[in-house]
């Protein structure tokens, strides 16, 4: 490390005695001046002088060590040295004390930008977005999961969500102290259903907006699955305790009426098999409240992928559908529950091969990725038909289902099994159906 020393100060004499000089050179000056002398007036005022601009180089050296450390502390250079060996006991005093203020001004601005940066890291641990403007419309500050909800890798100013979502931008920009606002819009991550609450603070005379933003989606979304999960346990509860007698019943009544009345039999045979056929349809219901609390494991996503490909093409045969698989990387690895995580990636399978049908040219596409956020995505997409807006808002509800024959709890299941993993499915608004599968 390069220490920088100030040379000594060439003065040769004591403090006290230049100044004593001085009040000699102009008390002399004045006493010459009185008796008319001069020529000794002259010569007087001159070592007068001298005296003063020595006085004021002094000064001057001074100054300048003072404002060299102040530009060094600026620049976070901490290897400037005045040297406390030479020159006279004043200089080597002084430059001891600039000495000791520029090491401690040095660590109070040191321990200060640690703090900051501590600071910083703790925003960054914050499950809630945050985001701090000036009255400019400046970014101030911003944590990690304010860019993550926003979907912006820079952030500097407001007009930079325009990118995201105008009524967004609108709405921020025109937000003031107090409000909680609520905005959706779309970007590649899907639907964000953003919950923005706004204080205020002022630092070093500036205002400043502060913006709490939670991506509230997920709530909902619990809280929603939740209510069908209540509502299926009393329904199928209800239902069992009502229609388990009445089978019951007519078999009771069919063992003491056999061949006596063939219209009465068959009208009891009419109703148990119906009974029955109820019976076993709730009991499938009950499925969607009964998913096992998920073991989670290890496993290599790339072999995984394969598997449910070759699994899915066995159990529904498609010789016109192409399939295509990016793992990237290619030696990504999940914690999840393999078993339970197969049950939802064979329904998005096999969802896509049905969507497909006898569609020449057919594709399914399976790529996988890692975020900076330490996310794995598992992304299933095809090119079957578009999903109708007004259909995609209703296909995770629990016994919703626009197809012939079909349950309507398999994506209800799916999200709920993602859900217990810790994770989410989502499903994006594009022109090819895509679902997202994502692990945190």
């Amino acid at each position: 490390m390069t220490r920088f020393v100030f040379p000594p100060l060439q003065v040769g004499v004591q403090y006290w005695f230049r100044v004593l000089l001085t009040a000699l050179f102009c008390i002399s000056s004045v006493w010459f001046g009185i008796h008319q002398s001069y020529g000794w007036l002259g010569g007087s005022l001159c070592l007068l002088v001298l005296s003063i601009l020595w006085q004021i180089r002094l000064y001057r050296l001074h100054t300048k060590q003072v404002l060299f450390m102040i530009d060094a502390l600026e620049n976070n250079d901490n290897t400037f040295h005045f040297t406390e060996e030479n020159g006279t006991p004043e200089s080597k005093e002084i430059n001891r004390a600039l000495n000791r203020v520029g090491h401690i001004l040095y660590s109070v601005k040191a321990e200060t930008a640690q703090q900051e940066k501590y600071y910083e890291l703790i925003l960054d641990f914050v499950s809630t977005g945050l985001v701090v403007l000036n009255d400019n419309g400046a970014v101030y500050q911003k944590n990690k999961e304010a860019l993550r909800i926003l979907g912006l890798n820079v952030f500097t100013h407001i007009r930079q969500l325009s990118q995201v979502d105008a009524q967004l931008m609108e709405k921020i920009e025109n937000c003031r102290p107090g409000d909680k606002l609520q905005v959706i819009f779309h970007n590649e991550r899907g639907t964000i259903n953003l919950s923005i609450r706004v204080s205020e603070i002022n630092v070093r005379k500036e205002h400043l907006c502060i913006l709490a933003l939670n991506d509230i989606n997920t709530e909902l979304d619990e809280k929603e699955i939740d209510s069908w999960i209540r509502l299926t346990r009393v329904l199928t509860h209800e239902i069992m305790n009502s229609v388990t007698p009445i089978t019951s019943l007519c078999d009771t009544l069919l063992s003491i009426s056999a061949g006596k009345d063939e219209e009465v039999n068959h009208g009891l045979q009419t109703i148990s098999t119906t009974g029955k056929g109820l019976l076993a349809f709730v009991e499938s219901y009950r499925q969607f409240t009964r998913i096992p609390t998920p073991e989670p494991s290890l496993f290599y996503v790339k072999a995984f992928i394969e598997r449910m490909v070759e699994l899915a093409c066995h159990q529904h045969p498609c010789e016109h559908i192409r399939f295509h698989t990016e793992i990237t990387p290619a030696d990504l690895i999940v914690y999840a529950d393999e078993n339970l995580i197969s049950q939802v990636v064979i329904n998005l399978l096999k969802n896509a091969i049905e969507a497909i049908g006898n569609q020449p040219d057919g594709r399914i596409e399976l790529k996988t990725s890692c975020n900076d956020m330490e996310e794995i995505w598992i992304e299933i997409k095809n090119n079957g038909p578009e999903i109708p807006a007004e259909i995609a808002e209703h296909i995770f509800i629990p016994f919703f289902t626009t197809k012939e024959g079909g349950s309507g709890i398999g994506l209800s299941i799916s999200r709920q099994i993602m859900r217990l993993s810790g994770g989410s499915l989502t499903l994006l608004r594009e022109k090819e159906t895509t679902f997202i599968l994502k692990f945190k």
